[in-house]
């Protein structure tokens, strides 16, 4: 009996390493997905992705066996989840197991853009220090943190605001009655009330730009954005303009509209704090979002049904 045919997109040598003992495993991304979709795109049961290529109704099309795509990550934006939903596809993902790590992460941007730490490193490093003092900065001292999102990372950062003695507010589609925060329905109201913004939601239609110039005006001259969520749902031209006109006075960010390539005006400007999207990039989590992309595969096809199915998937109707 042949084997089951899994497509993985995009380098996970870790994953492909535990289901080649079960599975054929094909290894394409970018350019190599054309052929490889036309020499066993009708075989193919499974796709396995790391986000990085879109999965839509096209390629759906030419994958009349595909059952599951199972995705590397929280955030599964670059699926096309309604046109999988249409042909009866599950989709997966990897909740829980990454939270800590883009928690961490996120308060670890944080400080280093309010205190100013990537720039003081380049002070030292440049001989500055030798003809003066690094100059005075913002703290976190007075201020409040207006989170855009409250999932399940959202929470653990709000847990680390509050170790911190930081007030905490939060905007979302609903408010959430088991948490201590204020919910602010309206994004521009919260931030015009707080002077720090940590974006952490998920991607795609319904919050692409969702900050855009209304809101980082309203967030003012005192105020720090800082984006770990996805690229999409910041305005970008509207961000590069707020940090060159001081409209904002900082912003720390993990992701980007186009990425791996960072607009020339963000890579000059001071008061920024840059990072390649590594909120989750350690060996430890990493290694525990491929175990999980590999159990939900191997669940599905033992018949035991997926582990970690998306809200959309209509496993969720069975």
């Amino acid at each position: 009996m042949a084997r089951v045919k899994v497509l993985s997109l995009g380098e996970m040598a870790d994953v492909e390493r535990q289901l080649e003992p079960s599975f054929d495993v094909l290894r394409v991304t970018g350019p190599g997905i054309e052929g490889a979709l036309a020499a066993h795109g009708p075989a193919i049961r499974a796709v396995a992705t790391r986000g990085r290529d879109r999965i839509g109704e096209e390629m759906l099309a030419r994958l009349p066996a595909l059952e599951m795509i199972a995705n590397y990550g929280v955030g599964y934006d670059s699926i096309d989840v309604e046109a999988a939903r249409r042909r009866g596809l599950v989709v997966t993902n990897t909740p829980e197991v990454l939270n800590d790590e883009v928690a961490d992460l996120a308060m670890a941007l944080l400080l280093a853009t309010v205190r100013q730490i990537p720039q003081a490193d380049r002070f030292v490093r440049s001989g500055r220090w030798l003809q003066g003092n690094f100059p005075l900065g913002p703290t976190l001292r007075d201020r409040t943190v207006g989170l855009i999102g409250m999932g399940r990372i959202g929470r653990r950062i709000a847990q680390r605001l509050r170790a911190f003695e930081v007030p905490v507010v939060y905007h979302s589609r609903m408010p959430q009655t088991d948490l201590p925060y204020r919910h602010y329905p309206d994004l521009r109201a919260m931030a015009a009330d707080v002077d720090t913004l940590l974006a952490i939601l998920p991607g795609g239609a319904a919050t692409r730009k969702l900050v855009d110039a209304s809101v980082l005006s309203a967030l003012g001259a005192r105020g720090i954005f800082v984006n770990v969520a996805r690229g999409s749902v910041v305005d970008e031209p509207a961000l590069i303009e707020a940090l060159r006109s001081k409209t904002i006075l900082a912003a720390g960010l993990d992701v980007f509209a186009d990425e791996p390539r960072v607009p020339e005006a963000l890579l000059g400007m001071e008061n920024v704090v840059l990072l390649p999207h590594v909120g989750s990039a350690t060996h430890y989590t990493r290694g525990l979002m491929g175990k999980l992309v590999v159990d939900n595969i191997v669940s599905w096809f033992e018949g035991k049904g997926p582990l970690t199915p998306v809200p959309e998937t209509p496993w969720h109707r069975r």
